[in-house]
């Protein structure tokens, strides 16, 4: 009777060097791990200039224009990227969009801004939100009677009993 957790090689012949790779085939890039396939980003990352931002701005809706937006961002200072300036992207070159020269994809048009105009867009709305906060804590604290406070700062005590 054999024994069933046993291995046997009983008839096979095995080859020692079968599994060996020749010293010159082993290198790095044949060691490496394969890449692993992943989904197309829904929108291209552009390269970089430094001292820029970049944003994709919407110019239409399920085909229908969007000019408040579009108007409203260039007079913000975003300009579109021509598509000299991003050669990666003339495949991206929409015939029927009224953006000629411009890279498009899906309504959205790839627009720049210095980064000294970020900067100060960033300050700004930080003021108007510090503004805001001020006004609500402000109106809040109006609104405290000391009879009965609508807040009160909440203080946690620990202690110990006594060990009999």
């Amino acid at each position: 009777m054999a024994d069933v957790g046993s291995k046997t090689n009983v008839g096979s012949k095995t080859n020692v060097g079968a599994n060996k790779v020749p010293r010159e085939a082993a290198t790095r890039e044949t060691s490496e791990r394969p890449q692993s396939w992943h989904p197309a980003a829904l929108l291209p990352e552009p390269d970089k200039q430094p001292g820029y931002a970049y944003k994709w701005i919407r110019v239409s809706t399920l085909g229908k224009a969007d000019p408040s937006n579009i108007s409203s961002k260039l007079r913000e200072g975003w300009e579109a990227v021509r598509i000299e300036e991003q050669p990666k992207f003339s495949m991206f070159a929409d015939p029927e969009s009224k953006f000629k020269d411009n890279i498009e994809v899906g309504g959205l048009l790839l627009c720049k801004i210095p980064t000294e105009f970020m900067d100060q867009r960033r300050k700004h709305y930080a003021d108007k939100t510090r503004a805001q906060i001020d006004s609500v804590d402000n109106h809040f604290m109006k609104e405290n009677n000391p009879v009965m406070p609508l807040f009160r700062e909440r203080k946690s005590t620990s202690s110990f009993g006594k060990g009999n």
